[in-house]
């Protein structure tokens, strides 16, 4: 890719503003909240549309009790080309009609709106990168796969199965969920997320006429939980964190039962494996008391593998040849990224550039979100990782 390519794309990019915020108006008011699928056909319909003016066929995939998610890939291809797996989601965690109260709204270079931001931002931006593409007549080497999902934001419970297949086969993985911070920084590592809950089970007795025949749950919960805020590591970067506690029937009855949900960040795989054999190795100190622990770490850590650094060093040097100084960082927040890394080299936070992710401020920045889409081209068009050092202006 030569500098005058990188001249070319970025302005073509920036002169299809409007197409960016017209299809960007398009999304955010079609509202997607995760927990209701129902919801979710105005935005597909919506998407397959857009990737369809740029040449992209699409289908719907999923089983027909769980949400609905977007499969494209170009009309026309080389068959046996090497892919690349491009991965966003539509669902956002904003309730139906929150637009009514936080409308889509252009005011100057930002851009406010539920959703606006994580992510669907990062989808008008795939479709402009997309165009620009078609319009530019530029070749993509390794064909785009394109998987947008429907339940990202609930721990991508349905969708996490079809990431895994299409990442398998995938050279690489470019993720569009929003950059962090005001410099726009890439994500190239993840905390793992695990989720467990731990039932404490007693026995009821009245706690003023017989308090030595219960069992109280509470009081063995409490014990648990300081052995799980104990496996706190700041230095290692593992967090333990109860959330929610609940338990007990009334004040004057024993406790006979009580439940903490407990949300665990790890730095490592590895790190990740073993604070979830610790979690459910806990037992009871009251032999009386039964203990279960449910769950697991779901989103395994993004981790600086060799070839994630080598496809960090690729967009970085392309973002150079835009005239970007890129820099790279980690998130503690986990997305499809942590799962697309463990089976290919993965770059996360390739979405918009602003901030208020899932917050009543939720917005995005005009200009920084079209060099997003100028970049995300660069790589869309680079060749396979293993032919990038060949790259010659």
């Amino acid at each position: 890719m030569c500098a005058n390519t990188a001249a070319r794309v970025l302005d073509y990019v920036n002169s299809q503003q409007h197409v960016l915020t017209n299809l960007m108006k398009d999304l955010v008011e079609a509202e997607s909240p995760s927990a209701h699928p129902e919801t979710h056909d105005d935005v597909r319909r919506i998407l397959r549309l857009a990737l369809a003016s740029v040449g992209y066929e699409s289908r719907e995939t999923g089983r027909a009790d769980q949400p609905a998610h977007v499969f494209a890939r170009p009309a026309v291809r080389t068959r046996g080309a090497p892919s690349q797996l491009v991965v966003g989601h539509f669902d956002t965690v904003w309730p139906v009609g929150t637009i009514r109260s936080q409308p889509f709204r252009i005011d100057g270079n930002i851009v406010h709106g539920p959703g606006s931001f994580d992510m669907k931002g990062g989808l008008a931006q795939l479709v402009l990168a997309l165009r620009t593409i078609r319009d530019l007549q530029l070749d993509t080497p390794v064909v785009p796969v394109i998987f947008v999902n429907a339940d990202e934001e609930i721990g991508s419970r349905s969708s996490t199965r079809y990431i895994r297949l299409l990442a398998q086969h995938a050279s690489r993985a470019l993720v569009l969920e929003p950059a962090l911070g005001e410099r726009g920084d890439i994500k190239t590592t993840r905390k793992g997320i695990g989720r467990f809950t731990v039932t404490v089970y007693g026995k009821a007795a009245h706690a003023g006429l017989d308090p030595e025949g219960g069992v109280s749950a509470i009081l063995e919960l409490s014990h648990v939980i300081q052995k799980l805020f104990a496996l706190n590591d700041v230095d290692r970067g593992i967090t333990v964190n109860v959330g929610t506690v609940d338990g007990g029937i009334q004040p004057n009855v024993i406790a006979p039962h009580s439940k903490a949900v407990v949300d665990v960040r790890v730095p490592t795989v590895a790190a990740g494996n073993e604070i979830e054999y610790i979690i459910h190795s806990i037992r009871p100190d009251n032999p009386d008391v039964r203990l279960q622990v449910e769950g697991s770490i779901g989103r395994p850590s993004m981790e600086a593998t060799p070839r994630n650094q080598k496809l960090w060093e690729l967009t970085k040097r392309v973002g150079t040849e835009l005239g970007f100084d890129l820099h790279q960082t980690r998130s503690g927040g986990g997305s499809d990224g942590n799962t697309t890394s463990q089976f290919t080299a993965t770059v996360d936070g390739l979405g918009p550039v602003g901030d208020g992710a899932h917050a009543i401020h939720e917005h995005l920045l005009i200009d920084k979100t079209l060099e997003r889409a100028a970049l995300l081209v660069m790589l869309l068009t680079s060749p396979a990782m293993e032919d990038c050092e060949d790259r010659r202006d």
